[in-house]
């Protein structure tokens, strides 16, 4: 039985649906490998720079990974994995001619993804045009001026997504792309599937107390099981049988992701809770700053119940990304689509953000994870904020077991110097040994990471990692 996360296959098949996410269309089942050539082809021309294209579609099959190991429409209540708008997700044209070239590059690379370090998850690859849209991804025409300068697919790819990517390879293929077994799960299963159910419930229960925290997740289906599945069900309302069929599998699966989200939502510099909610003035295309930040906060937290809205990046700046997901919003609540947010946009999204916190149990946001203090911590640096940073440290160490175990005592003094050092190295960081900004929230992320149950050892697969 694994003892971590379930890690994510390639499916032989994948179904996309031939229109909008509510929109009435043909749902297609196509190899997964056919489906990545026909978004290739329509995504990207086939005469680029061949590190261009590899790195391109690498990027579109995390991408196309990532909702199926989420189950991103399937937890949804949708019979399909993906579909074909570019609102949502990837160009793909039913019947088209494949290009030669990128159809032997597919099938050498199809069961490669990229992922973040320390997380099993494949990336969200977001990527676009990079001349009529830009965003926080790939530059498709971007990755052509890279290849000409003789970087590498992987070098093309730390370029836009960060030195903390790896790469994973020879991922197993596998027949179905549905995560549920088949057969409902009930007092005295046992199985890999049974501990999938026990380890997301116990990561449910930080934000649904009510529900109860399962002692040992072994995966035995046993009666302290039985009685989270209940509780869950109560809370969702699904009937309380304590008996894990399709329905609350896949509900399961989709408040977890939820959960996880909001966690990484309620960390990026500002809190739910610290939303102003106050009209701050029409924002648009080219807008910056706190008001733009407070709007995608909101529309980031919306978009994890409602899956019309397109999911945004919180950085304070009002791009096409930030546009893109205004228009959704608009489009699904029966506003004006314009891309620009006046009063009745803002009041709008206001008012379905505090809708779904109302209908939501008290706690079940979690604080961030970290705020970072504002000053480097360095050799004498003592306080609340050291005694955060080594137990992060620690747990780190749990995983990564070249960074040293600390003693919790608040005092930033060699032991922790050498600690950061080594977390630095790591992760390819600048190894100074002084905590800034970076290397503070890198930490915290991989921290909230491991605590949520969705990393991976460096030696977790067969494959490469990284390059």
């Amino acid at each position: 039985m694994n003892n971590g996360a379930i890690l994510p296959v390639i499916p032989e098949n994948i179904t996309v649906h031939l229109g909008r996410p509510t929109e009435s269309a043909r749902n297609v089942t196509v190899p997964f490998a056919d489906y990545i050539k026909n978004v290739a082809s329509s995504e990207i021309y086939p005469t680029w720079p061949e590190n261009a294209l590899r790195a391109n579609i690498l990027a579109q099959i995390s991408f196309t990974l990532n909702r199926i190991y989420t189950e991103y429409y399937r937890s949804r209540g949708y019979d399909f994995d993906i579909t074909n708008s570019t609102a949502f997700d990837q160009s793909f044209v039913y019947g088209r001619d494949i290009f030669e070239n990128i159809s032997q590059i597919v099938d050498e690379i199809f069961n490669e993804y990229i992922r973040r370090s320390g997380s099993v998850e494949p990336l969200f690859a977001v990527y676009c045009d990079g001349i009529n849209v830009q965003c926080n991804g790939v530059s498709q025409w971007g990755s052509v001026e890279l290849a000409n300068q003789g970087l590498t697919p992987y070098e093309i790819l730390q370029y836009y997504y960060g030195d903390r990517i790896e790469l994973v390879t020879d991922v197993p293929v596998v027949g179905s792309i549905s995560s549920y077994p088949g057969t409902p799960l009930r007092l005295g299963s046992n199985g890999d599937e049974v501990y999938f159910v026990q380890t997301r419930l116990n990561r449910i229960s930080r934000n649904y107390p009510n529900i109860p925290k399962i002692a040992n997740p072994n995966g035995l289906f046993s009666a302290d099981t039985e009685d989270a599945v209940k509780a869950f069900q109560r809370q969702f309302n699904l009937t309380p049988d304590g008996i894990v069929g399709s329905a609350t599998w896949y509900a399961i699966s989709r408040i977890y992701t939820a959960v996880k989200r909001l966690a990484d939502i309620n960390s990026e510099g500002i809190s739910l809770d610290e939303v102003t909610l106050l009209f701050n003035g029409q924002l648009s295309e080219g807008s910056s700053g706190l008001g733009v930040r407070e709007l995608q906060v909101l529309l980031a937290f919306i978009a994890q119940f409602d899956s019309a809205v397109i999911p945004v990046t919180i950085d304070g700046i009002f791009g096409s990304g930030t546009r893109a997901s205004v228009e959704s919003f608009q489009y699904e609540y029966g506003l004006p689509v314009t891309g620009t947010v006046d009063a009745a946009t803002w009041y709008a999204v206001v008012n379905t953000f505090q809708n779904l916190r109302a209908s939501l149990p008290d706690g079940y946001i979690t604080p961030p994870t970290s705020v970072y203090p504002g000053t480097p911590l360095v050799i004498g640096s003592t306080g609340e904020d050291v005694v955060t940073l080594q137990n992060y440290l620690n747990r780190i160490s749990d995983v990564y077991t070249d960074i040293p175990k600390l003693n919790v005592d608040g005092i930033y003094g060699t032991a922790t110097q050498n600690a950061v050092r080594a977390y630095q190295r790591i992760f390819g960081l600048e190894e100074r040994g002084i905590v800034g900004a970076v290397t503070w929230n890198s930490i915290a992320s991989t921290y909230r990471t491991i605590t949520d149950g969705q990393y991976g050892s460096p030696t977790q697969f067969g494959g490469s990692v990284g390059n």
